[in-house]
C-alpha cells in the first residue's frame, strides 16, 4: 500500500506528463466561486475522479475540475472545488492538492471562499481579505512524522499570509472601485453553522469571519514555503443578538453574484506577479 508521499509523488508525475507547462501560481476556488477560476486560457482540464489518488468533490457548487492554463505568461493550476474535513476527509487528505502543486513547482497559492461576516461592519457580498487566521478545527496537516524535503519541522506562521500579495489585492481592488475588507478569519470544522452564542465567542477572540476551508491549505502551503493570498465572500453578516437562520443555497447564490469581483481582483493581482 503506497504512503502518503508516494501518492503525492505519483499524482504529480501523472499530472506533469499530461501538460504543456508546469504551473507557477495555484488557485482554489470555494462555494459558488468556481467560476472565477476561468480567468484563464485553459487548454488542460481533469476530472479529479480522473486523478489517481485525487479526492473527489462531495459539495454541491464544487465542480471538482483541475485546470491548467495560462494568463500573460504564467502558468497557472487551479482547483474548481476543494475538500473539506466535515467531507470526512483527514486534514492530508484536505491539503493532498497543495503538495501535488509543490511537487510541480508552485510557489504562489490564491485561496478564495465563501464566509459568514462576524463584523458588524461588513455587508453582503463584501470581499475581504484575510491577514491572518485562527485554526478552530482541532486539525493540522502537519502532525505526525515531518516530510524533511516538503519543509522543516517547526514552521513559523507569523506571516502566513503574504504582505505583499495582499497589498496587490487591495490595489486592485481600489483601481476596479471595489472597496476590500481586511480581517481575521477563523476556520471550524462544520458542517453545522455557528450559533449565537458561538458567534460572540468568536467576536470576542478577535474573527471577523468564519467559514470551514482554508486552514489546512494554508498551513501546508506556509511549511512549503508558497506566498499566500487569501480572499473570503462575506455571503452572510452573523447578529446574535437578532439570529437569522442561513441556506446553503443562500450562501451559494451570494458567492456567485460576487465571483465577477473576485475574478476581476485575482485576474488584477496574477498580471502584477
Amino acid at each position: 500500500m503506497k504512503n502518503y508521499k508516494d501518492k503525492v509523488l505519483e499524482t504529480a508525475e501523472f499530472l506533469r506528463s499530461r501538460i504543456a507547462a508546469l504551473p507557477q501560481i495555484g488557485l482554489v476556488t470555494g462555494t459558488g466561486l468556481g467560476q472565477s477560476a476561468e480567468v484563464l486560457n485553459i487548454p488542460e482540464s481533469f476530472e479529479y475522479k480522473h486523478i489517481p489518488h485525487f479526492p473527489t468533490s462531495t459539495v454541491e457548487s464544487h465542480p471538482g475540475r483541475l485546470l491548467f492554463g495560462d494568463m500573460d505568461g504564467k502558468q497557472i493550476i487551479a482547483m474548481q472545488g476543494r475538500f473539506h474535513l466535515y467531507e470526512g476527509y483527514s486534514e492530508l487528505e484536505v491539503s493532498f492538492p497543495i503538495r501535488v502543486m509543490q511537487e510541480m513547482g508552485v510557489k504562489v497559492l490564491i485561496l478564495t471562499n465563501a464566509a459568514g461576516g462576524l463584523n458588524p461592519e461588513f455587508n453582503v457580498g463584501d470581499i475581504m481579505i484575510i491577514e491572518d487566521h485562527i485554526n478552530l478545527t482541532g486539525s493540522n496537516p502537519l502532525i505526525g512524522s515531518n516530510e524533511d524535503r516538503w519543509g522543516i519541522r517547526f514552521p513559523d506562521m507569523v506571516n502566513a499570509y503574504d504582505q505583499r500579495l495582499s497589498a496587490l489585492a487591495e490595489k486592485a481592488g481600489k483601481d476596479a472601485g471595489i472597496h476590500l475588507q481586511k480581517g481575521i478569519y477563523a476556520g471550524l470544522k462544520g458542517p453545522s453553522l455557528e450559533t449565537p452564542a458561538e458567534i460572540r465567542f468568536l467576536r470576542t477572540i478577535g474573527a471577523d469571519a468564519v467559514a470551514f476551508s482554508t486552514i489546512q491549505e494554508v498551513i501546508t502551503a506556509v511549511h512549503a514555503g508558497m506566498k499566500v493570498l487569501s480572499l473570503s465572500t462575506i455571503t452572510n453578516v452573523h447578529d446574535p443578538d437578532t439570529p437569522v437562520p442561513a441556506t446553503f443555497e443562500q450562501i451559494v447564490d451570494v458567492a456567485e453574484q460576487a465571483s465577477p469581483r473576485l475574478e476581476m481582483i485575482i485576474r488584477n493581482v496574477l498580471e502584477k506577479i
